[in-house]
C-alpha cells in the first residue's frame, strides 16, 4: 500500500482487523519513500529514461509511447530491483 489518504481512511482502518483474521496483512512504506513503491519506480523510469521529448508533441503520441514502454517491460525494458530488508 502506499500512503495515498484513502488508504488510511476509517473505513480502511476499520476492516483491518477482520482482514489480519483472515490472514491478509497491510503493509506502509515511510513516508517519502517512493524507491520502495514499483509503481513510482516503473513511472520514474518511464518519465526519464523510456519516453523521449518527441513522444511529448501530441497527446495521442504520448499515450502510444506510454503504452509500447508498458507492453515491453519486462522483455526489452528491464529494471533491476534489489532486494531489502523489510525488518
Amino acid at each position: 500500500m502506499d500512503n495515498a489518504s484513502i488508504h488510511k481512511a476509517n473505513i480502511i482502518r476499520k476492516r483491518i482487523p477482520y482482514w489480519q483474521h483472515r490472514g491478509l496483512f497491510l503493509y506502509f512504506p515511510p513516508p517519502c519513500s517512493p524507491h520502495l513503491n514499483i509503481a513510482e519506480t516503473i513511472w520514474r523510469k518511464l518519465k526519464k529514461e523510456w519516453i523521449v521529448p518527441e513522444d511529448y508533441i501530441e497527446k495521442e503520441t504520448l499515450f502510444y509511447a506510454t503504452d509500447r514502454a508498458l507492453e515491453n517491460l519486462g522483455y526489452e525494458l528491464k529494471i533491476n530491483f534489489k532486494r531489502f530488508n523489510t525488518n
